[in-house]
């Protein structure tokens, strides 16, 4: 049996009022993947442990199958949870690790056929009688998932599982972690912070930040449709290429889009999506193009809604099967504060105070509420400005291109480029996607 998870409206504060999670709203289907993506201290580990039952929930309710489920304890709610750190017994096999709960929900019953069939299925049987530490990392999270498949629960909750474990390592228990749980069919909730992992596991992708939800949709339509600038610049490999812009539309002239020292200049007819730029007119916008928006050819080969700029070759990075080439456009980088400078340091969690129930200590929580508010990008940090941080390190260049790894690319050179206008994002200074509109979505079929 697998099971139905919704959150309405949920939020959990620590100290002060802060919300880690505000106001989160979201259904998982039976038998879905659900990946909860973010950066580290978005809430998202939070989330998963108001679903365990291991953390309360201040705000909000949670359903289980339709029935609230806020003050059902832990045990009564038949999930499985696989941590982070493999939370083995290091005095027990991994017989007896895995038989463990079993032999807690059912004791008079003999758990050896279960584990058996769950060692079988992760192919762990010549690890069964060895103690954790003489278990590699990969053979511990395998045990670790042998006794959360063991217990057959309706939900399995997983917090960066594989994120102690080397790239190898982590691709091969990606893939079977996607098809263990999809043969189970049980409904499964994902928490990681590696965006390559929720694109490749996820049915869907949640993106938070500062514990609010940003979107939530097919990995395809999380990449090709971002809601905003900090889903845009936080999925995808390499991150986007945000550029601040300048709109400008003149009544008797074409179009363009000013990007210091140079500029987009948006084809005539305009398409529906560049019509609704006008009202940017005049205004700072933020610029995205992916990596593969922009191609290197000859100025005179452009196809329909491809537009021409230059760039000056600064740093080449050869991949094996590809190139990415870091150009210097003239342009100015737009940043976005969350993942530009470091993250400030959270506060311990602290004994929860009794909550005040005044008009002013109500009005004092909402003040509080909502505290991840309008990505703007157009401006750096708060923190760089005043000198007290400094912004992740950047390598040089405005625009990265990808390519293929047969052009011959040395740094210095001026090279022509032609940008895909299908393939362009336009945010409003508040990080919101204008282009394209977000309420005519183009198919991502085409």
């Amino acid at each position: 049996m697998t099971r139905a998870i919704s959150l309405h409206d949920v939020s959990k504060a620590y100290t002060r009022g802060a919300r880690v999670v505000d106001r989160l709203s979201l259904d998982i289907t039976p038998g879905e993947f659900l990946v909860l993506l973010g950066p580290s201290g978005c809430g998202k580990s939070t989330v998963l442990r108001m679903i365990a039952g291991l953390e309360e929930i201040d705000e909000g309710e949670l359903l289980l199958d339709g029935e609230h489920a806020n003050d059902l304890p832990p045990s009564g709610r038949d999930m499985a949870m696989v941590f982070q750190n493999f939370a083995l017994y290091p005095n027990m096999t991994s017989r007896a690790n895995i038989g463990f709960p079993l032999r807690i929900e059912a004791p008079n019953t003999d758990p050896a056929p279960r584990v058996d069939a769950t060692a079988r299925m992760l192919g762990i049987e010549d690890l069964l009688d060895r103690l954790p530490g003489h278990l590699s990392g990969g053979e511990r999270q395998r045990v670790a998932m042998g006794r959360a498949i063991a217990r057959r629960p309706s939900a399995f909750l997983m917090d960066e599982p594989l994120s102690n474990l080397d790239a190898k390592l982590r691709n091969h228990l990606r893939a079977e972690i996607s098809q263990l749980t999809r043969e189970l069919g049980v409904t499964t909730v994902y928490v990681t912070h590696d965006q390559a992992e929720a694109m490749s596991l996820g049915d869907r992708v949640a993106v938070l930040r500062g514990g609010v939800l940003q979107q939530v949709d097919s990995p395809r339509v999380v990449y090709a449709l971002p809601s905003n600038v900090f889903v845009a610049a936080f999925v995808g490999t390499p991150r986007i290429n945000l550029l601040r812009g300048l709109v400008r539309a003149p009544l008797d002239g074409a179009m363009t889009i000013s990007l210091g020292k140079q500029f987009l200049r948006l084809p005539e007819p305009l398409s529906l999506d560049h019509q609704l730029l006008r009202v940017q007119q005049g205004r700072e916008v933020i610029v995205g193009l992916r990596s593969e928006a922009v191609r290197i050819a000859r100025h005179s080969s452009a196809r329909p809604g491809e537009v021409p700029i230059t760039g000056l070759v600064e740093h080449v990075e050869f991949q094996g099967h590809e190139i990415l080439v870091h150009f210097d456009t003239g342009s100015t980088l737009a940043l976005v504060p969350e993942l530009e400078a470091p993250r400030a340091g959270l506060a311990r969690p602290a004994r929860r105070r009794r909550r005040d129930g005044s008009v002013i200590g109500r009005l004092r929580e909402l003040s509080t509420a909502g505290r991840a508010g309008p990505v703007v990008a157009l401006d750096p940090p708060e923190e760089a400005r005043s000198g007290l941080a400094t912004a992740e390190p950047r390598l040089p260049g405005d625009l990265i291109v990808r390519t293929t790894p047969d052009l011959a690319l040395r740094r210095g050179m001026q090279v022509p480029l032609l940008v895909d206008l299908a393939h362009l994002f336009v945010f409003d200074q508040h990080g919101d996607r204008v282009c394209p509109h977000p309420d005519r979505q183009p198919d991502l079929g085409e």
